[in-house]
């Protein structure tokens, strides 16, 4: 969440950091300054370049107030108008700087920014700025508070003053769980002193989430209201300019729907992903939010479920019509975990106004017999069908959105990643798995499960047993501190990781213990010598995982995650959550930042008579463990492998990396590409933390990377098939 000025520079001066003095001005208010003019009035949303727009005003006196506020309160910036204005005194400023504090997804640290110059543009004086990435979890080293301070040119005097202030930043970005702690700009008054003139923070909701509620920041008053009703609820909603209410689970399937409907001329009025671990009262809230919404005339459902249950979201339908026609059509399609319930659920209620459909065409065709279109959305253009030849490929040339802040580049070029199987690391997936032994015994995938005695882990630890017992996969121990001794559904149960490795042979541990926990549960299993990590776990905090992984450089424990729906080879054994439905065995690995759209892109193939060799989930957070590259090298040379898929999202540059080291390696496989959410607003987060547009050439620059790179870029789902039979020939 982003935090509009006043809750930024509130949050600054609990830290420390020191701030001007300001009051909060609402509609309708009359205000007397406690500090003497000229004053500065400022619009108070979340959006950036407010300067340029016209919201910032210097008033001369008491006089010019009124008017002035009037003004900035009809004034929307980024279609934003401001729920109330800031006041504050001029400031006497002799320099204007910038400091800041980011948690980079490309640089995968705490970058420490200093500029020589702030204010407004401050990203056209990039090559002013000196970006430091930190240790973690340690912070600022004094070396680098130094360099900061003398690459501003301050005077030696104002050395401790400045040396607090960067370790006070330090101190809120991660007390408070922010994801950026922005200060610009960063002013040297004339009387010598350093002040924060402009702040901006954002909060990790992940983290938030995780603090005491005392300690939560609370600003949401720059939100829609449908947004802030969500957020109440404890949901995760954008909203959007469209008519079509959208509820799905999963990031990438909720992108990849919102996308479809966008294209086809439904624009969708929202984008809601209820997630995986949906209660009963999220879903409720979730249903009823839609139906009160007067921009939504059609809701559309679409679930692919995987640890979350079709079931579930069909009896909280039931529970908010309570056996009424709905007042707005809605159209369901529901597909993998508990979807025969839920169908049967839903025909069950005999209502006309409750259509269920198989798939996303059935969908659109029902909505273009209940609505006239809208004006689609631009769209890629196709240079040829994908597939046609070789690995040609659809392409791009929308115009992408610029960056709003100073972009953040790799310090060094990319280099080949550390090959699985190679270097002292484990392969991807041990082997032999699946084929008989000497004795004519099969060898099992030997499975530990973390967090064991939990109810959702207990639930996928008999199903990965269920798999495992009718091809190649053994569940045969679990881990939960204080628990040990006991025996869930015939596994026995171990206080730590390091007492289970030492009583059985392990080949992978899944993770399902809660977020809090989860970074220092991945820790435990490298340190103990588990070969290869699963962690299932959503909604760490990005600085956990960032303190997770710099912890586990050089170690020889692969990971995969987290929010990870695991990995399955199909007709062997699966580790983590994924349905085993839409697998079959067969010739393409594929390699997903989505859970629901490796469930998805899986039935198309396989329905189409095409089969999976290994489908492996990398989690949709920003910071995970293996990436594109690395999975793919671990099959470069499998022959069983012949060909690969790719299931992206807008945000981050996984896909980019990707193709860069296809193209500097001469990757041998031919390599499909979908990415979801290239319709989605810029600068929003949909889902996944690690959705949102940051890079230079947004998502029109990550489908140019991939054509260029020889991929075959497939622009719906719905081409995945046929590109994939293209390129298997």
């Amino acid at each position: 969440m982003r935090l509009c000025e006043h809750a930024s520079k509130e949050l600054f001066s609990r830290a420390g950091i020191p701030v001007p003095p300001g009051v909060i001005i609402r509609p309708g208010e009359r205000v007397r300054p406690p500090f003497a003019p000229p004053w500065y009035l400022k619009s108070q949303v979340a959006a950036g370049g407010r300067g340029k727009a016209g919201g910032i005003a210097r008033i001369e006196g008491p006089g010019e107030l009124e008017a002035v506020a009037a003004r900035l309160f009809a004034l929307a910036i980024g279609g934003e108008r401001p729920p109330f204005l800031r006041l504050e005194p001029a400031a006497d400023v002799e320099k204007e700087m910038y400091l800041s504090l980011a948690v980079s997804r490309s640089r995968r640290a705490v970058a420490l920014t200093a500029g020589r110059r702030g204010g407004v543009d401050v990203e056209a004086g990039a090559g002013g700025m000196l970006v430091q990435d930190l240790r973690l979890p340690h912070g600022p080293a004094p070396n680098q508070v130094r360099a900061a301070f003398f690459h501003l040119g301050l005077p030696a005097d104002l050395w401790p003053d400045f040396s607090a202030l960067a370790h006070n930043l330090f101190a809120a970005l991660t007390g408070r769980g922010l994801l950026l702690a922005e200060i610009n700009p960063l002013v040297l008054t004339r009387r010598g002193a350093l002040v924060a003139l402009d702040g901006k923070a954002e909060i990790d909701d992940n983290a938030a989430a995780l603090l005491p509620e005392t300690d939560r920041i609370k600003d949401a008053g720059h939100l829609d209201p449908v947004e802030r009703a969500a957020r109440d609820r404890g949901l995760s909603l954008i909203k959007l300019p469209g008519f079509v209410g959208l509820l799905a689970n999963g990031a990438g399937l909720a992108m990849a729907t919102m996308d479809r409907l966008n294209f086809a001329g439904f624009p969708a009025a929202n984008f809601l992903d209820v997630g995986g671990a949906a209660d009963e009262a999220g879903l409720d809230a979730a249903l009823s939010i839609l139906f009160g919404d007067p921009a939504v005339r059609v809701i559309l459902i679409n679930l692919y479920g995987g640890i979350l249950s079709c079931e579930k979201v069909a009896l909280a339908l039931c529970r908010v019509l309570g056996g009424r026609e709905p007042k707005k059509p809605i159209i369901a399609r529901l597909a993998g975990n508990g979807a025969e319930k839920g169908l049967a659920t839903l025909g069950g209620m005999g209502l006309s106004g409750v259509r269920v459909v198989p798939d996303m065409d059935a969908a659109m065709a029902e909505l273009a017999e209940t609505l006239p279109k809208g004006q689609p959305f631009p769209r890629p253009g196709r240079e040829k069908p994908p597939g046609a030849s070789g690995q040609g490929a659809s392409s791009t040339a929308m115009p992408g959105p610029t960056p709003s802040r100073i972009a953040i580049r790799p310090t060094a070029p990319d280099r080949p990643p550390a090959i699985p199987g190679r270097g002292g690391l484990p392969p991807l997936v041990p082997p032999h798995v699946g084929e008989p032994g000497p004795d004519g015994a099969m060898r099992p995938m030997r499975i530990m499960i973390q967090g064991v005695t939990g109810k959702t882990a207990r639930l996928h630890a008999r199903l990965m047993a269920e798999y495992g017992a009718l091809h190649a996969g053994r569940v045969v121990c679990g881990v939960t501190p204080f628990r040990g001794g006991q025996s869930v559904d015939g596994v026995p149960v171990y206080d730590s990781v390091r007492q289970a490795l030492a009583a059985h042979e392990v080949d992978v541990s899944v993770i399902f213990v809660p977020a809090a926990h989860a970074p220092d549960a991945i820790l435990e299993a490298a340190d103990a010598g588990a070969p290869r990590v699963v962690c299932v776990t959503e909604g760490i905090p990005q600085l956990a995982m960032l303190e997770a992984l710099a912890a586990l450089k050089g170690s020889p424990t692969l990971l995969i995650g987290p929010n990870t729906p695991g990995i399955i080879v199909p007709g062997r054994f699966k580790a983590g959550i994924m349905p085993v439905d839409p697998f079959r065995p067969g010739p393409v690995a594929i390699f997903s930042r989505s859970g629901t759209l490796t469930y998805e892109a899986a039935w198309r193939l396989s329905a189409a008579g095409i089969g999976q060799a290994l489908a492996v989930g990398m989690g949709g957070d920003p910071f995970t463990g293996l990436g594109f590259a690395e999975l793919a090298e671990a099959v470069r040379h499998d022959p069983e492998v012949r060909a690969v898929l790719i299931l992206g999202e807008i945000g981050g540059d996984a896909e980019e990396r990707f193709a860069a080291h296809a193209l500097a390696t001469g990757y041998p496989k031919p390599v499909a590409a979908y990415v979801a959410g290239v319709s989605a607003p810029p600068g929003r987060r949909l889902g996944h933390a690690g959705a949102i547009l940051e890079q230079a050439g947004g998502a029109a620059g990550k489908l140019d990377r991939l054509a260029r790179a020889g991929f075959a870029v497939c622009a719906e789902l719905s081409d995945l098939a046929p590109a994939m039979a293209g390129l298997l020939g």
